[in-house]
């Protein structure tokens, strides 16, 4: 440590707490503040973003294990053409799998219950090549949903509020109306329940229901399905795979992706993300901007020590020197144990907030309001990164008008009244 250029010494040495004044001890008990608080603030923001990426992802698999990667629909509302749709599609070396689809709009009705539905007509034995459904149904087969049988899967929350059980019927009415004596009303069918499913996003458990695309098309007096639903390697890759397929593909198609079908939610977590790294990082940047106030008042304490220095020969560059290394030390160590204490916080928060939640007697995400009901975490190093060097450059910044000043110190006025 002798070794190290004495810039570096008296910089250490003003670090370390001192014990031979009162005035001394406060100033390393405000440095310890300014420590703490930049921890504190490094911490929460690290735990903070790894919980919001943590709900983004949850969510987003919730989403696509009952949607698809990129839709391709029909400008004239029906496909007949699909399997050859499909095989262009295939070309594509991402495209993973294809399903045809009819979609449309319902209302249920079961006894005194009614409630408006997305009917979605699939090929049972296509649909896992797209989606996950036939792996979230908690009750019944997924694959008794045979053509002319008129049968139905509905989602767990569709199921309680419809008050139905496997085997109940439900009648659905479509926006197709009928003539009749009366006018025209809608045209009601009865489906029988075989199915119930739980994807765990209650916008799908609640409001969707799957029947047999035959009897889809023939419900929706359609030639053929609404279109095609592709899935393909890297989801996040969705929207730059449909704008190649928009070139690959012949006709008067539409290409949507699950991004453009979510475009509202995943835009309003990103400003919220953003927002939250403002305010936390003006935490952080309050914590590191007391190291202004700790070293003006070190530079005062320390104005004969200063005056004695530059007598010895050095120069207002190494005073500056000493003062930026000390402010640095505090920033980098308070950068450190936040970094380290949020990591920890975020890799283990499936463990500390359920302790909390059975400690306090309480539940934070009630599973009757929120889309999940655990606090889930995904921690993206890059976000530590990133947070732990705008700590650190936040902090040298601090120091650099107190070092200034340090180096502006006169010996002669200094030394007068010593």
């Amino acid at each position: 440590m002798n070794n190290l250029p004495f810039e570096w010494l008296v910089g250490l040495r003003y670090t370390r707490a001192g014990r031979r004044s009162r005035r001394n001890s406060f100033i390393s008990f405000i440095s310890l503040i300014s420590m703490a608080g930049i921890s504190l603030g490094v911490a929460a923001l690290i735990v903070v973003l790894s919980v919001m990426n943590g709900f983004q992802k949850e969510v987003r698999d919730r989403m696509l294990s009952v949607l698809s990667h990129i839709e391709i629909s029909d400008g004239s509302g029906s496909m007949p053409n699909w399997k050859e749709v499909a095989l262009q599609a295939q070309k594509h070396p991402e495209v993973r799998g294809y399903a045809p689809y009819v979609e449309a709009q319902s209302i249920m009705l079961h006894d005194d219950a009614m409630r408006g539905v997305v009917l979605r007509g699939v090929l049972p034995e296509q649909e896992p090549n797209v989606s996950d459904v036939s792996k979230k149904l908690i009750a019944g087969n997924f694959s008794d949903l045979r053509a002319g049988e008129f049968n139905i899967v509905v989602g767990k929350e569709l199921a309680r509020l419809m008050h139905v059980n496997i085997g109940s019927k439900v009648n659905l009415l479509v926006p197709q109306e009928q003539t009749t004596p009366f006018g025209f009303i809608p045209r009601p069918k009865t489906f029988t329940v075989v199915g119930i499913f739980e994807a765990g996003h209650y916008e799908f458990d609640s409001g969707l229901a799957f029947i047999q695309i035959e009897d889809a098309e023939k419900l929706m007096r359609l030639s053929g399905p609404s279109g095609l639903r592709l899935r393909i390697d890297d989801m996040l890759r969705a929207p730059q795979v449909a704008r190649e397929l928009s070139q690959m593909l012949q006709g008067n198609l539409y290409i949507s992706n699950w991004s453009d079908t979510n475009r509202i939610y995943f835009a309003a977590v990103k400003s919220e993300k953003t927002m939250m790294f403002i305010i936390l990082t003006l935490i952080i940047a309050v914590a590191a901007f007391n190291l202004v106030s700790t070293l003006v008042m070190t530079v005062t304490d320390k104005q004969a020590d200063i005056a004695i220095l530059r007598t010895l020969g050095a120069s207002p560059r190494s005073i500056m020197k000493i003062f930026m290394i000390q402010g640095a030390l505090v920033g980098l160590l308070g950068t450190g144990l936040g970094v380290g204490g949020g990591v920890l916080v975020a890799l283990n928060i499936d463990v500390i907030v359920p302790f909390i939640e059975r400690l306090l007697g309480i539940h934070f995400l009630a599973k009757e309001i929120y889309v999940i009901s655990s606090l889930p975490s995904d921690l993206h190093w890059s976000d530590v990164g990133f947070i732990g060097g705008v700590a650190v450059v936040l902090a040298f910044l601090a120091t650099i008008y107190p070092s200034w000043r340090a180096a502006r110190v006169k010996p002669a006025e200094a030394l007068r009244y010593e």
